[in-house]
């Protein structure tokens, strides 16, 4: 019997869906509206993220449409988790992720198809955005944290509605709350990353599932991405200089010690000081130990620290 074919699938739409029973079917239809026009073939991945309402049942509904598929999680796990299961059953060259609650407008997909014909990433700008100021104004001060610390100019990079080459969900990595630094990530990797000012639209049905909780992971998570861009691939150059570091100024003030005691007489063995060399010494040694062990464990995991754009 022969194997049946596979078919070409030009753009893949990954959608995590957490209780959004009453916008998936017209997000169904308007994602139809906006690519009736588009003479190629393209695929809808729902990833229903443990909703707790009647949000799978829905999607079972559509799933006899040919171009839908449908990743059911076992619970709750996060937006970044079901953008990698997304990713990873994409077979379009070009991948569109957005939020399942209607206020991205699927009518801006052909924008996108036009503008990353011209670079690898495109992230929307919720230029005049519908939402509270309860979560405008913290997003504000967010973006630019995320502008000040990694040198990248984008307005918006929690936006979930962007696009991308495949060549760049390839090459990326997420976890936790990363899904917001997925621009700063593709930037690091030498990708060109745009942005594109987009309509949005007031939420109608269902909850926002932003909370200060999510603001307080995405400031640690920010964290993470620093210390992945700077020091990713060599540990020991910040921890092996702030083991240094320490070191050096305990060892300092160990020769100042022993010269009062030898040359003066004096008696330093109560004194702080000669506590706070001996931590200082302890710690720069198991801090340089830590730089050493990351350099290790960076080593054995990275089998590549390059990628090819192309070989002429």
């Amino acid at each position: 019997m022969a194997k049946k074919q596979r078919r070409r699938v030009d753009i893949s739409l990954v959608i995590p869906v957490y209780n959004e029973e009453k916008n998936l079917l017209y997000l169904y239809r308007n994602i139809n509206r906006a690519l009736h026009d588009y003479h190629g073939e393209y695929e809808i991945i729902f990833i229903d993220d443990g909703s707790s309402d009647g949000s799978l049942a829905v999607l079972q509904g559509l799933a006899r449409e040919k171009d839908i598929r449908i990743v059911e999680f076992q619970t709750n796990y996060g937006k970044s988790a079901a953008l990698t299961a997304g990713f990873k059953l994409a077979q379009g060259g070009l991948v569109i992720t957005m939020d399942a609650d209607l206020q991205d407008d699927p009518a801006e997909i052909p924008r996108f198809l036009d503008e990353i014909r011209h670079c690898d990433v495109v992230v929307g700008w919720k230029y005049r955005r519908k939402d509270p100021l309860s979560k405008t104004i913290p997003s504000r001060f967010f973006n630019y944290s995320i502008a000040l610390l990694t040198k990248i100019r984008i307005h918006d990079s929690n936006c979930g509605f962007k696009a991308f080459r495949r060549r760049v969900i390839e090459n990326i990595q997420i976890y936790g709350e990363l899904h917001r630094y997925i621009p700063v990530l593709a930037f690091w990797k030498g990708f060109e990353v745009r942005e594109m000012k987009i309509r949005h639209h007031p939420r109608i049905y269902g909850k926002s599932k932003y909370g200060i909780g999510r603001l307080f992971k995405g400031f640690l998570d920010l964290i993470t991405v620093k210390f992945l861009i700077s020091y990713g691939q060599s540990p020991f150059y910040l921890f092996g200089g702030i083991g240094i570091i320490f070191s050096v100024i305990g060892f300092i003030l160990g020769v100042y010690l022993t010269t009062l005691k030898v040359l003066v007489g004096a008696s330093i063995g109560r004194r702080p000081l000669l506590i706070f060399t001996m931590l200082l010494l302890v710690l720069g040694v198991q801090f340089i130990g830590i730089g050493l062990l990351g350099d290790m464990v960076s080593y054995q995991r990275e089998k590549e620290q390059y990628i090819v754009k192309r070989i002429i």
